[in-house]
């Protein structure tokens, strides 16, 4: 669409039927040109239309919400499979948990994007291809191989929706980085959703049982399958027709939570020490502490995301230069009781598979903390922090792939 702004920026009336078409990809493609084009009347104007905070909310046209409706349903059934259809609830939803949520997230951006069939055979193929392969596995459920396929394989999913989202432009670094910061506003229209869905089912169960119908049974089973299953899809369109609804709220996140979890860090390191927590021989402290990690570098990538849209650098630079250090540290930690262990107690898929994202972690930790760096000492825009951010993300996916097809055939699906 960007080049489609350009050839039709001296035809108004194109350029508005542009617009109206998908407004949310024409806010995303005109925020990229804007900085071009500064100063002239046209860019301004667009510039104060796309910017101007209504306090009215827009649902969407009728077209859109009977997409929503009729995949919130097609979500709400899948999610009621082992029910309709006699299937062991521990075979299904470990395996099937990813799939009630992120292909129709995807349907809905592949149907607004207006993608062709050619753009999506690889979406498509590689979906189809996982959701056979994986309730193929063997039935076991304690092979570490089966868990660790069912633990990747919604982060496969979510690169196959990042791919859609930016329209089959696998190169264009700026549209990765919209999909990062669209993650975020879903997260919270989400989070919204949820609380809300959860008063009005107290609320709901509570009246009933005051004129003694016990309701629970039947609302869980099925009310609130439907309502969770189309959860992730209400609050994609909610952020797409309303982005000045949550827009704001992740910059407040990551200025407040940066600087605190970097205190909080460096406090827990040294409690790590004072406490004499070894993370070399306690499988249970490495387990909590490589969780910590993830948290801490999902923070990290969330503000990174978000300060990209600065136009100068500031103290909360320095925090996230700050904030990476310190975690590279804490992924040296970890990797080294890794391998430690490795050496120790020889090869695992679990050690293996944690093993590797930890060396992946610490490789783009590295590389975004020098970009923040050279940042917060004005040799490099903000917006630079962000491109090498997203450069490095397919790499994740790779090696989800290898783990999700390739570790159970390499160890025998142990």
């Amino acid at each position: 669409m960007k080049e489609s702004i350009q050839s039709l920026w001296d035809n108004p009336n194109l350029l508005e039927k542009y617009y109206r078409k998908n407004k949310s990809e024409f806010r995303q493609e005109f925020s990229l040109l804007y900085p071009q084009m500064k100063g002239q009347p046209a860019a301004e104007f667009w510039h104060e239309r796309l910017n101007f905070d209504s306090d009215r909310i827009s649902w969407g046209s009728q077209a859109e919400w009977k997409f929503v409706v009729i995949a919130a349903l097609l979500a709400g059934i899948l999610a009621k499979f082992p029910a309709f259809f006699s299937i062991d609830e521990e075979f299904f939803y470990p395996r099937n948990l990813g799939f009630i949520a992120f292909p129709f997230v995807t349907a809905y951006f592949a149907w607004k994007n207006q993608l062709s069939i050619n753009s999506l055979v690889l979406p498509v193929g590689v979906m189809l291809v996982s959701a056979l392969y994986i309730n193929l596995l063997p039935e076991n459920q304690e092979s570490d191989t089966f868990i660790l396929a069912c633990i990747h394989l919604p982060l496969l999913l979510w690169g196959l929706l990042g791919f859609v989202f930016s329209a089959a432009k696998i190169r264009d670094l700026s549209r990765r980085l919209a999909y990062l910061n669209f993650n975020g506003d879903a997260v919270i229209m989400g989070a919204l959703l949820l609380l809300a869905g959860g008063l009005m089912s107290g609320i709901t169960i509570g009246l009933f049982s005051l004129i003694g119908l016990q309701i629970e049974k039947f609302y869980f089973e099925y009310i609130v399958v439907f309502g969770l299953a189309s959860a992730p899809l209400v609050a994609t369109h909610l952020t797409q027709t309303n982005p000045q609804l949550v827009n704001k709220v992740p910059p407040i996140i990551a200025k407040i939570f940066s600087p605190l979890v970097l205190i909080m860090l460096v406090i827990y390191l040294g409690a790590i020490v004072y406490a004499g927590k070894d993370p070399y021989n306690d499988r249970e402290f490495l387990m909590i502490f490589n969780m910590l990690l993830i948290g801490v570098m999902a923070l990290i990538f969330f503000s990174v995301a978000e300060s990209s849209k600065d136009e100068k650098s500031g103290p909360g630079i320095w925090i996230l230069v700050l904030l990476s250090l310190i975690t590279i540290v804490v992924n040296g930690v970890a990797l080294s009781a890794i391998a430690f262990r490795i050496a120790e107690w020889g090869i695992t898929p679990n050690r293996m598979a944690v093993l590797g994202v930890n060396l992946l972690m610490l490789i783009h930790l590295l590389l975004v903390a020098k970009k923040l760096i050279q940042t917060a000492l004005k040799n490099a825009q903000p917006d630079q922090v962000g491109i090498t951010l997203v450069k490095y993300l397919p790499i994740y996916l790779i090696w989800t792939a290898i783990v999700v097809f390739l570790f159970p055939v390499i160890f025998g699906f142990e």
